[in-house]
């Protein structure tokens, strides 16, 4: 497993964070769709600018740091025993070498009074979902789409915006 460390976010660090976010959704969007691709939040991006600063905002954020580089960053929201994964990405340039999941094992540890966390990623997202399932022990328990819509999604979305999200939840076994 990958040798990384999660640094809390600093105001500082924000607008890097931000754009670093970005970069990582459209990268997964172009590998799926290609220059086609007409699942933007906002002008070219997958993910606004809006969203993550609501995460944010609402959560607490950390950079992924392995070897003194940033390569990725979380958002996670907690309260008691539940744990919300707003946010989890990895630079581009370092996909598959481990770095998600062991930023996934250290919330964990991070947490150890969270037994049920959940996260939503788009239908799309394939290494997403492979990640999420295979890797880390979400299970899918919903679909949000156009016929059953996200109820926490914000109102007045329009008929476009429920194009497919997975929920997951990972349920902690205690020894």
């Amino acid at each position: 497993m990958a040798n990384v460390i999660l640094v809390p976010l600093e105001e500082e660090d924000r607008n890097q964070f931000i754009l670093d976010n970005q970069e990582a959704f459209r990268y997964g969007a172009m590998e799926e769709f290609g220059l086609r691709d007409d699942h933007f939040e906002e002008e070219g991006e997958i993910i606004s600018r809006q969203t993550i600063e609501a995460s944010i905002d609402s959560g607490t954020a950390y950079r992924i740091v392995q070897n003194d580089e940033t390569v990725g960053g979380v958002v996670v929201k907690v309260e008691g025993t539940q744990g919300d994964l707003e946010l989890l990405f990895v630079a581009p340039g370092v996909h598959s070498k481990g770095i998600g999941y062991a930023a996934w094992r250290a919330i964990e540890a991070l947490y150890p009074e969270v037994e049920v966390w959940q996260t939503c990623t788009p239908y799309f997202e394939k290494r997403n979902i492979h990640f999420y399932v295979n890797r880390c022990g979400f299970h899918i328990v919903e679909f949000f789409n156009e016929k059953h819509p996200d109820p926490h999604a914000p109102e007045g979305g329009k008929k476009e915006d429920f194009d497919g999200m997975f929920r997951f939840e990972k349920v902690m076994k205690r020894v």
